[in-house]
Order: C-alpha cells, then sequence, then structure tokens
C-alpha cells in the first residue's frame, strides 16, 4: 500500500494544527485561571537565542499552509504575523486549517516531481515535491509546532503527549 501526497500532507497538518488550537485553548485558560498575563507567554522562549511562543506558532502555519499550496501549483496566503493575543492566534490557526482543507486530493496528488522554489533567509532553495514535503515542509511544520508545544509546557501550562498527539 502506498501513501498519496496529499495524504501526507493535507490532512496531517489539519489534525495537527486542531491540537495546536486545543493546546492554546488550555494555554489561554491556564493564563486566565493563573492570572498570567498573556503577553508573557506569546513572548516566552525556551532559550533567549529562539524565536518566542507567538513566532512559532506562526511559523508552523505558514509551513502547513505554504506546503498544500505549492503541492498544489496554488499562491500561497500572506499572513501578516501581528498576532499579540490567544484569540488572534487561534484564529490564524482556523483560517489556517480552512485554507489546508480547501484543498482536494486531485490537486495535490502527483505532485512528487513538481518543481517547488522558495526563499527562505534570503536564501533561494529549488525541490522537487516528495522531497520538499518529506524532507523540509514537513519537518518544519513539526519542529516549530512541538517548539510552540514545549514553551508552554516549559511553563506550567498542563498539557502532555495526549494534547499534542490528539484523538487518533
Amino acid at each position: 500500500m502506498t501513501i498519496s501526497m496529499y495524504q501526507a500532507s493535507a490532512p496531517r497538518f489539519a489534525a495537527m494544527l486542531r491540537n495546536l488550537d486545543a493546546i492554546l485553548a488550555k494555554a489561554q485558560a491556564h493564563a486566565a485561571a493563573k492570572k498570567i498575563d498573556p503577553a508573557v507567554l506569546m513572548g516566552a522562549r525556551l532559550f533567549p537565542d529562539m524565536l518566542p511562543f507567538a513566532k512559532q506558532v506562526q511559523i508552523a502555519t505558514d509551513h502547513a499552509k505554504g506546503a498544500v499550496a505549492r503541492l498544489a501549483g496554488a499562491e500561497v496566503p500572506r499572513y501578516e504575523d501581528t498576532e499579540q493575543s490567544f484569540d488572534e492566534l487561534r484564529s490564524r490557526l482556523a483560517r489556517t486549517i480552512g485554507f489546508v482543507e480547501s484543498f482536494s486530493p486531485g490537486q495535490i496528488d502527483g505532485s512528487e516531481d513538481r518543481a517547488i522554489a522558495l526563499r527562505v533567509g534570503g536564501q533561494d532553495l529549488s525541490f522537487t515535491g516528495q522531497p520538499y514535503l518529506l524532507g523540509f515542509a514537513i519537518p518544519n511544520f513539526y519542529f516549530h509546532l512541538v517548539t510552540a508545544y514545549n514553551i508552554l509546557r516549559h511553563n506550567g501550562v498542563e498539557i502532555g503527549k495526549g494534547d499534542y498527539l490528539g484523538s487518533p
């Protein structure tokens, strides 16, 4: 049995973004219950040279929406990265989930050899579809997603592996 490019991308991104949304809801409730200024969590980092929590969520959504759009040969929507609250981040997650789920298998399947070019950190990168998805988009998505999770966990939000993985 084989797994399609669609199965490896859109449904997985959407499911994990939903899990992240549920984690953000718990973080929001935690901040309210403990009387923590949400801005403290928005700017929290695991180490001074790492990006803050809000940026980790933004980048995770960028990789999800970018991956499905590039694989489908569609334009990647631009978000302004202005979110400063849990509600704003959760709205971004909902918008990204809607975008990711707007693609059908027929739009993404068969994209294994599609030429994909992007600019990251001032560097031009070129891939074909499958190496892009498996070696760049998915690893980067999960890196930023788990870093956001870890920042919240490190700051006392009561979340665990089940929250990260969600329902099977």
